[in-house]
């Protein structure tokens, strides 16, 4: 076999999730037939991962070891009288009768383990230790590949991997890695490729090679999760309306800016999912608008505010719902008809350095409208969860991601003061896309931009590898 690629197969017993560890490896969602059910996989299948348009490594996916019991006593009838050494005797039976009809799934497994230069053994470390499984071992044993075990699902309490390891260690199994297909952490799949790297000397410079990409890409999709988010902040921040001082067209006014607000969280949600491959349907709804654009946890609602830990505070909104900032210094809107309304609309009241047009605005009875710091805290945590959540989601969990209140790692977006990039978006309306006139090309603004998403980038890199998962499938 050629050293230019990697071949290897992924082999386990049935429902051990050897179609998720190849779905989570490539990023690929669909590849395969993914179910917690006994044996989804019925046929060999391969995937090819890619350097700069170059094939490194293959990986085949395999039936599972129905039966490993019953061959291991067919293999072990006669071998001393007629053959010299096991692999001869498991290109025998390959080549019987049996191996396509009473053992055709074992045939399948075995015939590409022999095609491969090694074999990834998938175990599912919640799986009482049986039998079985010291069967399956030994005859993948006798056809003198290197065997990778990986223990899947290991970030389920339900884990016996300390359990594992100690019987694998007496099976003489010592490469052993640890893994979660749902619960993804990038020092898992960089472990996986050093346990082979290990074993195949011949291929480590094409290992490394793997594993430098593999951090690559990791960097790269926080950074580009990180640039996202700083641009629907910039343009949220920087938006504003300005209003006639009448009650009714300032109410109207705040809708059309509530709903401005909605579409551009959702277009942000949206771009996150596709960047990270991952579909519309894989967020509940309650979580994010994403279904028929409906809205569950709405951005401007109390419970959103609560559930994030952001206090809607200051001004006459005291403990109003997140909203909408009004300029209470505006001669068309009085601070008593700015706090009323505020209230009824869950608006929060906003005090900004005014300047230019802006003043004029404000001499002819003209009311600004904009969205409140607490809306922008709130868009930076939700956001921030939900590029967690992705970074670390497997692409065969089957559970839809439900947000939670944030870790340490949205600590200063709730308590701390907003970053300046912020402060200067409130002064430049030209920097937000939602206003047909902006600049979003300006030099300043990318420069604020890249200053967000620097800070975003250190939220989204915080304990991300750590974590604890339940989902089970194949």
């Amino acid at each position: 076999m050629s050293a230019n690629v990697l071949r290897v197969a992924v082999v386990g017993h049935t429902n051990t999730g050897k179609t998720s560890l190849l779905r989570t490896l490539t990023r690929d969602p669909g590849f395969g037939q993914v179910a917690n059910a006994a044996g989804t996989t019925r046929h060999v299948e391969g995937v090819k991962l890619l350097i700069d348009g170059e094939a490194l490594l293959e990986l085949y996916d395999t039936p599972g070891l129905e039966d490993s019991m019953g061959l291991l006593d067919h293999l072990d009838q006669g071998h001393e009288r007629r053959f010299r050494d096991w692999l001869e005797r498991i290109q025998q039976f390959l080549d019987s009768p049996e191996a396509h009809e009473e053992f055709e799934q074992e045939a399948k497994v075995l015939r590409q383990v022999l095609a491969c230069h090694a074999v990834l053994y998938v175990i599912d470390a919640r799986d009482r230790i049986l039998g079985k499984h010291q069967d399956e071992l030994e005859i993948l044993a006798r056809c003198a590949r290197p065997v990778v075990p990986v223990l899947n699902f290991v970030a389920s309490p339900e884990a016996l991997t300390r359990e594992w390891r100690e019987h694998l260690s007496r099976a003489n199994m010592h490469a052993v890695t640890e893994f979660d297909t749902v619960v993804v952490a990038e020092t898992g799949e960089l472990r996986l490729f050093e346990k082979l790297k290990s074993l195949l000397d011949p291929f480590a410079d094409l290992l490394d090679r793997l594993i430098d990409d593999l951090r690559r890409r990791r960097e790269n999709l926080r950074l580009a999760s990180a640039d996202l988010i700083a641009d629907l902040l910039l343009d949220v921040a920087a938006y504003r309306l300005v209003a006639p001082g009448a009650s009714a067209e300032t109410e109207q006014a705040m809708g059309l800016l509530k709903r401005t607000v909605r579409e551009r969280e959702q277009r942000c949600v949206d771009e996150l999912l596709t960047l990270h491959r991952f579909r519309s349907t894989d967020v509940a709804s309650q979580t994010f608008p994403i279904e028929e654009g409906r809205w569950g946890l709405d951005l401007f609602s109390p419970v959103s505010l609560q559930q994030f830990g952001v206090r809607a505070s200051g001004g006459a909104a005291a403990g109003a719902a997140a909203g909408l900032a009004v300029d209470v210094l505006s001669a068309g809107i009085t601070l008593g008809v700015a706090t009323a309304t505020g209230a009824a609309l869950g608006a929060l009241l906003f005090t900004a350095q005014q300047h230019g047009r802006r003043i004029a605005d404000r001499l002819r009875g003209f009311s600004e409208l904009r969205a409140s710091d607490a809306t922008l805290r709130l868009l930076a945590l939700r956001q921030i969860a939900l590029a967690r959540a992705l970074l670390r989601r497997g692409h065969a969990a089957q559970e839809q991601i439900h947000l939670h209140a944030p870790t340490e790692a949205g600590q200063d977006w709730i308590r701390g003061r907003l970053p300046a990039p912020l402060g200067q978006a409130k002064l430049n309306p030209r920097w937000s896309r939602l206003d047909p006139q902006s600049r979003e090309d300006a030099a300043d603004r990318q420069h604020a931009r890249d200053q967000l998403a620097g800070l975003i980038n250190a939220a989204l890199s915080q304990g991300i590898d750590s974590g604890r998962g339940d989902n089970r499938s194949e």
